[in-house]
């Protein structure tokens, strides 16, 4: 069992340095990254030249600022929707820091489901890929 997990990781690590040989972020082009687990949705825009993130946003941002204060039952909110709106504040916050152009790097993930509503809600936001 072990063994297969191994190899999962390891193309999983093929596919991420597949697509980071392509792609960089500058200052004026930062790189746009993903990471996606089971619960949760990071962003950062990151500046490959001198190895500093200029922005970073994550899910909690969102549920912090929608969620309700009630202890009650609260609607399902669906996870794609989530980062859509992540995909929007990451949008705001470049824009506030003078970004208007961003490189996307979906790392080792399929451009699909929350991954591609990160891209279309920056894009929504007013980044150009």
């Amino acid at each position: 069992m072990a063994n297969k997990e191994k190899i999962k990781l390891e193309k999983k690590i093929r596919r991420k340095g597949r697509v980071r040989v392509k792609i960089s972020g500058t200052a004026k082009k930062p790189r746009l990254n993903v990471f996606r687990s089971l619960k949760h949705i990071f962003v950062q825009l990151i500046d490959d030249q001198k190895s500093v993130t200029v922005v970073s946003v994550k899910d909690s941002e969102i549920s912090a600022k929608g969620g309700s204060a009630s202890g009650g039952k609260e609607s399902k909110v669906k996870k794609t929707d989530i980062a859509f709106k992540v995909g929007e504040l990451v949008a705001v916050k470049a824009k506030e820091k003078g970004i208007t152009e961003i490189v996307f790097d979906k790392s080792s993930n399929k451009y699909h489901g929350r991954i591609k509503a990160v891209a279309e809600g920056a894009r929504k936001g007013g980044l150009i890929f």
